[in-house]
C-alpha cells in the first residue's frame, strides 16, 4: 500500500510539472572557477587565494571562492536561480598590510548589491540577493581605493537556490586563442629608428642603428657630426659632440638582398629622450631574484630575438641590486655604504661597471633604480641623505637611466624620525600630493643628474600623485608615472588606459606620461605565468601604449618569448606611431557606448586612430563621424597591425566598416590623399 502511494505521488508530480521545478542548492565552489579573472594567483576552491583555510576576522569558513582584486566571475543563470547568499571579506592571511576591497554583484549588467569598502579585520558581511528573472550574474571584487595590493578576498559559504538545475555554467566572453597579425620582416634591409635623437654636448653618444633584414649587414652614415664614428659591422655610433646644434644625417644599411636608408635628426642641446624610452625592466619577471647574470642574459636575449632591430635598447635593473634591510645577503656585514657614503652593491651584482660596459659594447643602454626615501619599496637601501653620492655612482658606473620610486619617502616627508631610518617603513606613500614637500626630493635628484658627465634619462615613479605631469619637467625628469602599478589583468589595463587623457597636454619631446610597463609574455616573479590578458586585450594594450606616446618597457622574461608576444613587440608601424617625432599624445576624441576612439597627430600630417572596444560585445558598425576625429576629405586607411592599406575613402560621404572584437582594437593610420 505504501509503495502504491509513493508511485502515485511521483506520477502526480510528473504530470503537474512540479517535479522538474524542485529546488536545489548549488554551491559556488562546485562551479568551474578557472574562467574567473583576478589580479593575482589562481582561484581558490574552498581556500583563500594562497591556498589556506578561509578566515575572515577570525571566523573560519569551509566553503567558498578565494580570489584577489580586481576579480570577475560570470555565471549563466538563465532565470533558473532564485537566490544567492554568501559571507564576504578580506582573508586574515594578509597581515602587516592595508588591503581594501569592495564586493559587487551585477545581474544582467546592472548592479544589484554592494558590500561597500571592506578592510582587513572587518567582520564578514552577509550577502542575500534575489535572483528572480536574472539570466547572467557577475561576481566582482574591486580595489577599495588604495591600489590592488594584497587584496585577498573571499566569497565564503556562497550558494545558490536554484530551480530545476543542478549546476550553472561559468564563462569568459573574451576570446582566448592567440593570433598573429604582424608580417614577418623582409630579408631586405629596413631601418626602424625614430627620426630624431637627443643628446647633451659632451655626453657620451651611443646609438645602435635598428635594422631588420638578412645578416650579414653593413652600415654607414652620411654627414656624421665631428666627434662621432660608426662601426660598419654593428651599426653602433659612438663618440661625443662638443657643440650644440641640429645635425641631419642619413643612416644606411646594406646586405646581399638590397639596401635601405633613413634620415635621422641628431639634436645636441638641453633635451634628451626626444622620443619615449624603449627597452626592458627586470621587476615583473625577476623581482627580488634579479642578478647581474639574469640582466646580462636579458641583454643577450634582446639581441638574439631581434628585438634590438626594432628599436628596443634599454636594459633596466629594478629593485634589489642594493643591500636589503633584512640582512639576509651572506655578504652583508651591516654596511650598506662605504665610509664616504657611496652605496654598495649586493653580492648578486659584483661588478656594476663591468655590467654596463657589456651593455654598451652591444649598443644597449643600462638603467638602474632607487628611491628618494631611506628604503626602496622592496626594503633595499634608498638614496635619502646620499643623493649626491648616488648620482655620482650612477654616472661612474655608466648608467643611462634612473627610475626613482617614491616608496618610503612618505615616512620622512617631515624629516627622519628620531634620526633613525629603521623606524621608517619601506612602504609609506603619504604626502605625495603635497606640491611643496612632494616635489622636493625629485627636484634634488634631477638637479644632481644634470650635473653628471653623461646623459641619464630620469623617470619619476610617483604614481601620479599631485598631478606629477604638471611639474615633472620642472624636476628635470623626462618621464613620470601617471597611475598605480599595472597588473596583467583587464581591469588594471582598462582603468589605467581610461585615466591617461588628463595628462596628455603635458606630453612633448623630452617629457612623457608613463602608464607603467607592458604586461605581455611570461610575467610574475615567483609565479611565472603567461600574461592573464587575452590576445585581443594584449593587442589593445600595445596599441594604446603606442598611441599614448608612452615609454615602452617590456616586463616579461625575454628568454621565454613565444611567437605571439614577439609579434606584439616587433610591429615597426605600431612602434613608429609611439616614436613619432612630433611627440603628441593621442587622446579620446569620441565615445560610442563602450567604444572609445583615440586620435594622435603625426609629424607627416597623418593621424593614428585606435578604435578601442572596452565592452564585452563585438562592435560591428559603419563609421562615418570623421569630422569629430579631425579627419577630412580623401584618406588612405592603413591597418597598422597588418601593415597594409585597407581602404580609400572620401570622408565627407563614405563610411568605414568596423568589426572590433570584445576588449579588442582596430588600429589604423589615416593619410590624406588628393
Amino acid at each position: 500500500m505504501l509503495k502504491n502511494t509513493i508511485f502515485l505521488t511521483v506520477l502526480v508530480l510528473l504530470f503537474s510539472g512540479n517535479f522538474s521545478k524542485a529546488q536545489s542548492i548549488i554551491w559556488l565552489d562546485q562551479l568551474d572557477l578557472s574562467v574567473a579573472t583576478q589580479g593575482h594567483g589562481k582561484p581558490g576552491i574552498n581556500t583563500s587565494v594562497d591556498g589556506k583555510k578561509m578566515t575572515i576576522a577570525g571566523e573560519t569558513f569551509d566553503r567558498g571562492f578565494g580570489t584577489h582584486a580586481e576579480s570577475s566571475l560570470l555565471i549563466k543563470l538563465n532565470g533558473k536561480a532564485k537566490h544567492f547568499s554568501a559571507w564576504v571579506g578580506i582573508d586574515d592571511e594578509i597581515t602587516g598590510h592595508t588591503p581594501a576591497v569592495e564586493f559587487e554583484i551585477y545581474g544582467d549588467n546592472k548592479k544589484i548589491w554592494s558590500s561597500g569598502v571592506m578592510r582587513l579585520g572587518d567582520k564578514a558581511r552577509p550577502v542575500s540577493v534575489s535572483l528572480q528573472g536574472i539570466n547572467q550574474l557577475e561576481l566582482v571584487v574591486t580595489d577599495g581605493g588604495n591600489g590592488p595590493y594584497y587584496d585577498h578576498a573571499n566569497w565564503a559559504n556562497a550558494r545558490f537556490e536554484a530551480v530545476g538545475v543542478s549546476t550553472f555554467e561559468t564563462f569568459n566572453p573574451i576570446a582566448s586563442t592567440p593570433y598573429i597579425l604582424t608580417p614577418k620582416p623582409a630579408v631586405t634591409p629596413r631601418i626602424n629608428s625614430a627620426s630624431v635623437y637627443g643628446v647633451r654636448p659632451g655626453s657620451p653618444f651611443l646609438f645602435r642603428i635598428p635594422a631588420t633584414g638578412e645578416r650579414p649587414m653593413t652600415f654607414s652614415v652620411k654627414n656624421l657630426p665631428k666627434g662621432l664614428a660608426v662601426d660598419t659591422k654593428t651599426g653602433i655610433i659612438t663618440g661625443k659632440i662638443a657643440e650644440k646644434g641640429t645635425y641631419e644625417v642619413i643612416l644606411s644599411a646594406k646586405n646581399a638582398k638590397g639596401s635601405a636608408s633613413k634620415k635621422l635628426r641628431i639634436v645636441c642641446g638641453d633635451k634628451i629622450a626626444l622620443t619615449p624610452t624603449m627597452g626592458w625592466n627586470s621587476w615583473n619577471c625577476f623581482g627580488h631574484e634579479v642578478s647581474a647574470e639574469k640582466v646580462k642574459r636579458a641583454a643577450d636575449a634582446l639581441i638574439k630575438t631581434g628585438l634590438v632591430n626594432h628599436g628596443w635598447n634599454y636594459i633596466n635593473i629594478d629593485d634589489s641590486w642594493q643591500y636589503n634591510r633584512d640582512g639576509k645577503d651572506t655578504s652583508f656585514k651591516g654596511k650598506m655604504r662605504d665610509e664616504n657614503g657611496y652605496i654598495l652593491t649586493n653580492s648578486k651584482f659584483p661588478d656594476m661597471k663591468g655590467l654596463t660596459d657589456y651593455m654598451h659594447s652591444n649598443g644597449l643602454k643600462a638603467g638602474i633604480y632607487s628611491s628618494p626615501g631611506p628604503w626602496t619599496c622592496g626594503g633595499c637601501a634608498g638614496s635619502y641623505g646620499y643623493e649626491k653620492q648616488d648620482a655620482e655612482s650612477y654616472a661612474k658606473w655608466g648608467f643611462d637611466y634612473l627610475k626613482y620610486d617614491w616608496c618610503s619617502y612618505g615616512g620622512v616627508i617631515d624629516g627622519l624620525p628620531d634620526n633613525d631610518p629603521n623606524k621608517v617603513p619601506s612602504l609609506a606613500f603619504q604626502g605625495g600630493a603635497d606640491l611643496d614637500k612632494g616635489v622636493k626630493p625629485f627636484k634634488v635628484m634631477g638637479d644632481l643628474l644634470k650635473k653628471q658627465s653623461r646623459d641619464i634619462v630620469y623617470n619619476l615613479c610617483q604614481y601620479g600623485m599631485g598631478d606629477v605631469w604638471k611639474w615633472g619637467d620642472d624636476a628635470d625628469a623626462q618621464s613620470w608615472r601617471t597611475t598605480n602599478d599595472i597588473t596583467d589583468t583587464w581591469a588594471s589595463v582598462k582603468s589605467i588606459a581610461l585615466a591617461q587623457d588628463k595628462a596628455a597636454p603635458y606630453a612633448k619631446p623630452g617629457n612623457w606620461n608613463d602608464p607603467d610597463m607592458l604586461v605581455v609574455g611570461v610575467v610574475g616573479w615567483g609565479n611565472a605565468h603567461q600574461s592573464r590578458l587575452k590576445p585581443d586585450e594584449q593587442y589593445l594594450h600595445i596599441s594604446l601604449w603606442s598611441i599614448f606616446s608612452a615609454p615602452l618597457l617590456i616586463g616579461c622574461d625575454l628568454e621565454k618569448l613565444d611567437d605571439f608576444t614577439i609579434n606584439l613587440l616587433t610591429n615597426d608601424e605600431v612602434i613608429a606611431v609611439n616614436q613619432d617625432a612630433l611627440g603628441k599624445q593621442g587622446v579620446c576624441q569620441q565615445t560610442i557606448g563602450e567604444l572609445k576612439i583615440y586620435v594622435k597627430e603625426l609629424e607627416d600630417g597623418g593621424k593614428a586612430v585606435a578604435f578601442a572596444n572596452f565592452g564585452r560585445e563585438k562592435v560591428n558598425m559603419s563609421y562615418k563621424d570623421f569630422q569629430k576625429l579631425g579627419i577630412t576629405e580623401h584618406q588612405t586607411v592603413r591597418d597598422l597591425w597588418r601593415q597594409k592599406n585597407i581602404a580609400k575613402i572620401n570622408t565627407s560621404n563614405q563610411s568605414l566598416a568596423l568589426e572590433i572584437p570584445a576588449h579588442g582594437v582596430a588600429y589604423y593610420k589615416f593619410t590624406g590623399t588628393k
